[in-house]
């Protein structure tokens, strides 16, 4: 008999699933940066500045005012890491220990399973690519700048070198992975440099039991799924998740639910809590793993979530750099952001109220704003823009005190 799970429980098992809800630490450190990336099991990283850098935001939103500097050590510090960057759902930050579980990702790159032009590139200058391989092993750690020279690509590669190809194609083939960072630039050097020694010289499991372990992994952090969720979350191929997922429910690991509301069957984690309610209050990046699949999004939310970074300014519906306000199981809102750092000021360029706000939005919202602003080192929060909510939120903050 298929168990059946109502809209506002599925919702409260995906908010519980990624940490929401959870008592706040006074004081967030290494050990509970680790175990929250844990619990995510990917963290999206994008180069956009605008607000902060989207890898930073989640840890926020569930952690509150953590370090940042914990993130950056976890990732690029010296001695040994908790993190390794790879292509997770897109550039990504995933625990070291699931390195294995991503080789076989690597082997297909190795194979010619890339975005067209790199996969070209890759057949073409395969003896080209080698000799960087060679001479990051005689050099050491290296960064595009090294091996700039050579032949530009056309604009959707951005203006890559041939040697910034090679380093990408390197990267995807897990040949090398990123040391640290300068500014936002990679350092590369040898996987095997970088990585712990345990993980380094890990087994590597066959594709189907590596797929396996990261479709469990999804599923874990979102608690209840569809197969198109799960298949998402690390970016799976169709023909790979269904037949794994198929795997995993024979197997038991997961089990078949019936969502009332939702057109496609979903899948619940053995472990997946079940709080009667959530209480939360948290500014998402437009990158968080809870809203990054907007079909997922609208159908636990009831809300449309859109990035409209790229959308020609004069066509945008909300703003440049959106970040939907989560009010304990609703998002109620949405807000445009701009860090203003020569006036240390985060600015509001608009601010959107959704179909479940309440009179307690405004406010709620901007006490959420007045706890962001210090933590990006600013010392105001202004309304500068339009929206359905900008004056309440106005009104709001206006009334809190200096921060």
């Amino acid at each position: 008999m298929t168990i059946e799970i109502t809209s506002a429980q599925a919702r409260r098992i995906a908010l519980a699933a990624q940490g929401f809800g959870r008592p706040a630490s006074a004081e967030p450190g290494t050990r509970q940066v680790n175990d929250l990336v844990r619990r995510l099991g990917v963290v999206q990283i994008d180069s956009v500045n605008v607000v902060s850098r989207t890898h930073y935001l989640p840890l926020f939103s569930r952690l509150g005012a953590y370090d940042r500097g914990l993130l950056e050590r976890a990732a690029w510090g010296p001695g040994k890491r908790s993190l390794f960057e790879y292509w997770g759902h897109e550039a990504s930050f995933l625990p070291v220990e699931s390195q294995p579980l991503l080789r076989w990702r690597m082997a297909r790159a190795q194979g010619g399973e890339l975005w067209t032009g790199l996969a070209r590139f890759g057949r073409e200058r395969r003896d080209y690519i080698d000799g960087v391989l060679t001479e990051i092993e005689r050099r050491g750690s290296v960064t595009g700048a090294d091996f700039a020279a050579g032949p530009r690509g056309k604009p959707g590669w951005w203006e890559w070198s041939d040697g910034k190809r090679a380093l990408e194609w390197l990267f995807w083939s897990g040949f090398i992975t990123t040391r640290t960072r300068r500014g936002f630039e990679r350092v590369y050097d040898l996987t095997e440099r970088v990585l712990p020694a345990a993980v380094a010289d890990a087994p590597t499991p066959d594709d189907a039991e590596a797929q396996r372990g990261l479709i469990l992994i999804a599923a874990r952090a979102m608690g209840i799924a569809t197969a198109a969720d799960l298949r998402d979350y690390f970016r799976l191929s169709l023909e790979d998740s269904r037949a794994r997922l198929a795997e995993l429910v024979e197997a038991r690991a997961l089990t078949p639910v019936t969502v009332r509301g939702w057109s496609k069957p979903a899948y619940l984690h053995p472990e997946a809590r079940r709080p009667r309610r959530v209480e939360a209050s948290a500014l998402l990046s437009p990158f968080d793993n809870l809203i990054w699949f907007r079909d997922r999004t609208e159908r636990l939310f009831g809300v449309r979530v859109r990035l409209e970074i790229y959308t020609p300014a004069h066509k945008r519906e909300r703003g440049y750099y959106v970040l939907p306000f989560l009010q304990d199981e609703a998002i109620t809102a949405c807000v445009d952001l701009k860090a203003d750092r020569q006036k240390r000021a985060l600015l509001v360029q608009a601010a959107w109220s959704e179909p479940e706000a309440d009179g307690d939005t405004p406010i709620r919202l901007a006490t959420e704003l007045r706890r962001m602003a210090p933590w990006l080192n600013l010392d105001t929060v202004t309304v500068v823009g339009r929206g359905d909510l900008a004056p309440a939120l106005e009104t709001a903050l206006n009334a809190g005190p200096p921060i």
